[in-house]
């Protein structure tokens, strides 16, 4: 396969910090390059990538993503050294431009300007990371600065940004190291790798310098029918529960009549219709559902996109812990 693997842990699916960690161990016993996971509205996950890193050797630790309304630059770069500090040199930090509710209903903060405080979050961490100091000047951050009191690492840590949209994808080209896009088709993909492309010629740099893994929803069962359903469960809730930006995304590509399907439901709190409103066709092109077999061959679809670096697996909801390790497992056969 052309790229490495990266496992997306669903915090949610567990009841303990510990269950996760076991996850991530057992993600490095098959091979795989990296763990990430989310945090939104449930624990931080801080402490659990702590853990992580503690009781880790080799595989890479990420956060999918936090949010630039919920925690000050200061706090983030804090936060990013440490578990570079604990993770000997493993972990990425990563960074989205969030939503409206997650911004407005949960962190109770104004999601105006979401790109441009994107950036200045982004460039105010890698200057306290390389420069030891808060000073900056910007259009939302204008700081006299005060210097970091503890040493730097030689290389900085590197900064992902999960970005849906051309010109946040440009920006991502622009200024971060990695880009970690979420429901893309493969076509899809390729034409916003052009805006990335884009960015990285603005910026005066090289393909080699972003890693992209984008994630895919992952479930390989024998149960064919029983797998698809719960990846099309999960792509529904995804597109017409979760923030506009996804939804606009895939409608973006050539489904808008499925989303606005979906998002109906959603309004008219149908959630079994949200999932029966989407075609057989968005299944097959924004997961990898279905037996082992059909699984590795789209996985290894997305890992054969020219510019791709690793594809990150994502479970689906709904997904028992036997259904996981089949996955996981099944997908460790490409590496």
């Amino acid at each position: 396969m052309n790229a490495a693997l990266d496992l997306v842990v669903m915090t949610g699916d567990h009841d303990s910090h510990g269950s996760i960690v076991d996850r991530a161990r057992r993600a490095e016993e098959l091979g795989y390059s990296r763990v990430s996971m989310g945090e939104a509205t449930g624990w931080s996950i801080v402490p659990t990538l702590s853990l992580i890193a503690s009781r880790t050797d080799e595989i890479g630790i990420s956060n999918d993503v936090f949010s630039p309304y919920g925690r000050s630059p200061a706090v983030l770069a804090q936060t990013t050294l440490a578990l570079y500090d604990l993770s000997g040199s493993r972990y990425r930090l990563g960074l989205g431009p969030s939503s409206p509710a997650l911004t407005e209903q949960w962190h109770g903060a104004s999601f105006d300007r979401p790109l441009r405080r994107l950036r200045e979050t982004l460039e105010l961490i890698r200057t306290i990371c390389t420069d030891g100091t808060s000073a900056y000047e910007g259009e939302i951050f204008d700081l006299d600065g005060l210097s970091y009191d503890r040493e730097r690492p030689e290389t900085p840590p590197s900064i992902d940004l999960a970005t849906l949209g051309p010109k946040a994808t440009e920006l991502t080209g622009r200024f971060a190291d990695g880009w970690v896009p979420q429901l893309f088709s493969t076509t899809g993909l390729e034409e916003r790798l052009d805006d990335l492309e884009r960015g990285l010629e603005l910026g005066g740099r090289d393909s080699s310098d972003v890693r992209v893994s984008p994630i895919l929803r992952c479930i390989a069962s024998e149960d064919r029918e029983r797998a698809r359903a719960k990846a099309r469960s999960m792509l529904a809730f995804l597109i017409g529960a979760y923030g506009p930006y996804y939804g606009d995304s895939v409608a973006s590509q050539g489904y808008e009549d499925a989303v606005d399907a979906v998002r109906a439901a959603w309004n008219d709190g149908d959630t079994a219709g949200m999932a029966d409103a989407l075609p057989e066709a968005v299944v097959d092109e924004f997961a990898a559902a279905g037996t082992p077999d059909e699984v590795r061959s789209q996985v290894t679809r997305y890992a054969d996109v020219d510019g791709v670096d690793a594809v990150r697996v994502g479970f689906v909801g709904g997904m028992t812990d036997a259904e996981k390790e089949t996955t996981m497992t099944a997908l460790a056969e490409l590496l």
